[in-house]
């Protein structure tokens, strides 16, 4: 069974720039947690610090209530005493090593009997599909494969936490798909704790129990899968989870009875338009700067001839993208951009009118943090 994993209060910097800036988070046991965001927000990092690979400047790592790292108490414990399995981005496995031999190594240096070895090893290719493998060099292997090979060699000792950096990026898209439904098959089987770090923000929906969405080495917001996409708590964690439709505007009324707010969103310089939406993390004040968010699946697109709406805007399309399963639509709104998927079918071309159905209930108010007002 997995181990709780605590970090409290971590910090780390490189110079004068800080890295990690007080991120404080906690694991438990079997569940997979993953630290989501762009490059430089301090991701790898924290997951370096949790290894044993970086000294924090501030903060305290624990696993299962035993200290790995505190700064205040003066406790660093090495990297090879945490038992911790690390998953590259880097395959780093032997091009002069079987199969066998990469994941039989950390049990060679711990001088491990050789027929446990060999049981351990055999145990771990199987999980990992690669048991028909076991003799081959890694030169041998696709990337995918060498993949599998590190993720068999990192659970190879029975670590107490699993650690991922990136481990598929290097992989094409269909494979990266498979392999990370493998790697949360194997994670489940053996309810190992597990730290994901990712900027793909589909895999980390796919793999996580709980993502940790960081940015300049803080956290914006931590939650499940659902509540981070329906619910951001900021502008960055609507842009950066998905699509999204910034609308600026300011509370007119908030409504006690049904749990809506009034905003009046600002389209252009001919005025603002009412638009009903659920309260998120902003003021509900009468005058408080907002944006409201919604997704382009919310957005219902009707010829403007159509209108009839109570939660509406008007605008032009600028164009319109067959993708299959839906038109991507980007309509001019009075000089702002609102991006909506349609029904293949629907005939609205660039240059029609059109209007825009936003469900209240689809519609969040979030703060109005500055930059830019269009939507993405």
């Amino acid at each position: 069974m997995g181990a709780h994993l605590s970090v409290e209060g971590l910090v780390k910097s490189f110079g004068h720039e800080r890295a990690v800036a007080g991120v404080s988070f906690g694991v438990d046991r079997g569940k997979i947690v993953t630290l989501l965001g762009p490059s430089g927000c301090g991701k790898t990092t924290t997951l370096r610090c949790i290894a044993g690979l970086e000294h924090p400047d501030a903060g305290s790592i624990a696993v299962d209530g035993e200290p790995m790292t505190s700064v205040a108490d003066r406790v660093f414990v090495p990297p090879e005493r945490r038992s911790v399995g690390m998953v590259f981005q880097s395959y780093a496995v032997w091009p002069h090593m079987t199969v066998f031999g990469n994941v039989a190594y950390p049990l060679e240096v711990r001088k491990w009997p050789r027929a446990e070895i060999a049981s351990r090893v055999d145990q771990a290719l199987r999980m990992v599909g690669l048991t028909r493998y076991r003799d081959q060099y890694a030169t041998k292997l696709s990337g995918g494969q060498q993949q599998r090979v590190a993720l068999a060699r990192a659970l190879i000792f029975n670590p107490r936490l699993l650690l991922f950096d990136e481990p598929l990026s290097n992989l094409d898209a269909k494979l990266r798909e498979q392999l990370r439904a493998e790697i949360v098959n194997v994670q489940r089987e053996i309810g190992i704790t597990s730290v994901y770090v990712t900027h793909d923000q589909a895999e980390a929906m796919v793999i996580s129990d709980w993502i940790i969405v960081m940015n300049h080495g803080r956290i914006e917001q931590q939650g499940d899968a659902e509540t981070i996409y329906t619910r951001p708590a900021n502008r960055f964690v609507a842009q950066f989870i998905g699509l999204a439709n910034l609308l600026p505007g300011t509370v007119s009324q908030a409504d006690a009875v049904d749990g809506l707010v009034t905003v009046e969103v600002r389209p252009g310089p001919e005025g603002r338009v009412p638009l009903r939406a659920r309260p998120g993390t902003a003021s509900q004040a009468p005058g408080a700067p907002v944006l409201v968010v919604i997704r382009p699946e919310d957005v219902e697109v009707r010829p403007s001839s159509a209108a009839g709406g109570t939660n509406g805007l008007e605008g032009k399309v600028q164009s319109a993208v067959y993708m299959g399963g839906h038109v991507d639509y980007m309509v001019d709104v009075g000089g702002l951009r609102v991006r909506a998927y349609g029904r293949p079918g629907a005939a609205c071309r660039p240059g029609d009118r059109v209007a825009l159905e936003l469900p209240p209930r689809a519609c969040l108010c979030i703060p109005d943090d500055g930059g830019r007002e269009e939507a993405a």
